[in-house]
């Protein structure tokens, strides 16, 4: 049972608290899983500020990711360790993965890319060492945090919780002997406030509430009322059977992260059976589907072993392939580093110069899940239909009749004819290729809605309408140099080219830079016009010199178009 999550080392207790100012109205009504048709979110960890720009750019908006979310942008305690983000000295946004200025632009350039940003933030408490100097340079003592809070604004109960069935401590002591702030106080509701607020102004879209089962949620709930369009909430409750406080009690509020949900990944994906996810949701006990944050693992229990991690290599990736095909809540793609130690902080202090080194994992960039964004946005509101198993580890099921996914953990290959409603035609295989260069890597299916395949051990197979293979359009290669943190796009003034807007522009692959490729899919005898673009990682666009290029879709086949960038 998974019952608290900051684990730091013993610190003192201190003193007492309370003060109480006359009460606000109510809370708004509490939005229900993010808005918008792409729901998905990933966790970019202790990223700085302008490396989640860069990855906004490149991969996030490019992929159809929906959300990014963003470790704490508060001042805090000094330390490499990871939890030092999580423990605020002041509301400045002065921690080690960048000031106001990088968050801001950090912001606006993922807008730019289409994708919001949620804001963990840590309002439950403060700091739990005895004082110090934060990472902006203000100088603190535990209960005393200049222009914020006093020892009166802390809960007196300054000892550290040990019965999670004992309401009155789990939500009035210290989380592992961190400052417990009393936000029963119409003081601390207003600081508290005024902190989202500012972030708001900045852009934010929503926030993640760290350690919100210590909070009644009443309180929560005066806060949020407090906050001119609160946006998209969504709280930390972890379920813990017998305990007092259980998600239920925050679904008035916004959203919770369902922790069953990751615990019933890793029992069904380690050691028990996939057969046995057909009813994967609300039926084993989960907050309803529209309140519910899915994810397979997060900082916290990647260190607790509570749910899966990468170490379970191909298991840990079928089980995201599958949190992002099954309909259920609005998924959360962590996206860490490799941790030793309990307390190993970010690699490099959270700069990401390059994914898959220095220990940067970037989950949300493998192909096996960031295809699987598009999967989910091309499927959103269908219901599974045409579901199989083999009564143990090997399942498959579609997705209305726009997907079809088959998922293999069995310790040999499995081939069978697989039963879609997916209308006939060849579709691109996302799980192995990408939508826009599929090749080798095609099924078809017939008009009875079928298709024979081979499923590798620990492998999947995922199709989707939008992912058919087109046998006619442009397939794009241009010669272009670019510097650190720049990116090539295609635009013109088709759909499928974006329509001439630089947001919507095609990404070209760098894979075999300096030249960049993309394929681009659209009817026989469509004449079109286009220009290549570079995007900075601020978002900034710079145009290809000279008049618009031009070309036409052949009757038949495809059009290669060998370009160099001109100056």
């Amino acid at each position: 049972m998974v019952s608290s999550f900051r684990r730091i080392a013993a610190l003192p207790a201190a003193l007492l608290a309370a003060v109480t100012l006359p009460v606000l109205a109510s809370a708004p009504t509490a939005t229900a899983a993010p808005p918008g048709a792409k729901d998905v979110t990933a966790t970019l960890f202790q990223w700085r500020y302008d490396d989640v720009a860069r990855a906004c750019t490149d991969v996030l908006g490019p992929e159809g990711y929906g959300y990014v979310e963003v470790s704490p942008a508060t001042e805090h305690i000094q330390g490499p360790q990871w939890w030092t983000s999580f423990q605020p000295v002041s509301y400045k946004i002065a921690g080690r993965l960048g000031d106001r200025a990088a968050f801001a632009n950090m912001v606006t350039t993922c807008h730019n890319a289409g994708v919001k940003v949620i804001a963990d933030a840590v309002i439950n408490h403060m700091s739990g060492i005895p004082g110090g100097v934060g990472t902006g340079g203000t100088s603190f003592s535990k209960y005393n945090y200049p222009g914020h809070y006093q020892d009166w604004d802390f809960h007196s109960c300054r000892q550290k919780i040990t019965d999670y069935r004992n309401r009155d401590q789990v939500q009035n002591c210290e989380l592992e002997w961190l400052s417990d702030l009393n936000t029963g106080s119409e003081y601390v509701r207003s600081e508290i406030a005024e902190h989202l607020t500012d972030l708001r102004s900045l852009g934010v879209d929503g926030f993640r509430i760290d350690a919100a089962k210590h909070m009644a949620a009443a309180d929560i709930a005066a806060i949020k009322s407090r906050v001119p369009d609160p946006g998209f909430w969504v709280q930390e409750v972890i379920y813990g059977a017998g305990e007092a406080v259980q998600p239920e009690e925050y679904l008035n509020n916004g959203d919770v992260d369902e922790f069953r949900y990751a615990t019933g990944l890793k029992s069904a994906f380690n050691g028990g059976r996939l057969a046995d996810l057909a009813s994967f949701g609300e039926s084993w006990g989960f907050v309803p589907s529209g309140k519910g944050r899915s994810f397979v693992d997060n900082w916290d229990t990647e260190r607790n072993g509570s749910t899966l991690n990468r170490t379970y290599g191909s298991t840990y990736t079928l089980a995201n392939v599958f949190m992002l095909a099954w309909p259920y809540g609005s998924p959360n793609v962590y996206s860490g580093y490799v941790v030793n130690g309990h307390d190993d902080g970010p690699p490099l202090g959270g700069d990401v110069r390059e994914c898959y080194q220095d220990g940067w994992t970037c989950v949300h960039a493998w192909r096996q899940v960031a295809n699987m964004v598009g999967f989910r946005n091309a499927v959103a509101g269908t219901a599974v239909t045409n579901w199989w198993s083999n009564g143990n580890n090997a399942i498959a099921f579609g997705r209305g009749g726009k997907g079809y996914v088959a998922i293999n953990r069995e310790s040999s290959a499995l081939t069978r004819t697989f039963q879609t409603s997916l209308p006939a035609g060849t579709y691109c295989d996302v799980q192995h290729a990408e939508p826009t260069a599929c090749a080798g890597h095609t099924h078809t299916v017939d008009s009875a809605g079928r298709f024979t395949a081979t499923v590798g051990a620990g492998d999947a197979i995922a199709l989707y309408t939008t992912g058919t293979v087109s046998t006619t359009g442009a397939d794009f290669a241009v010669n272009a140099t670019t510097s650190w943190g720049q990116n090539v796009f295609v635009v013109g003034n088709q759909p499928a080219l974006g329509n001439w807007s630089t947001s919507a522009a095609v990404p070209l692959s760098s894979a075999t830079y300096p030249v960049w490729r993309a394929s681009v899919n659209m009817p026989a005898g469509t004449r079109f016009e286009y220009k290549y673009i570079r995007k900075d990682s601020g978002g900034a666009v710079t145009w290809e010199s000279g008049a618009n290029r031009v070309a036409t879709v052949p009757a038949t086949g495809r059009i290669a178009l060998n370009d160099t960038w001109r100056p």
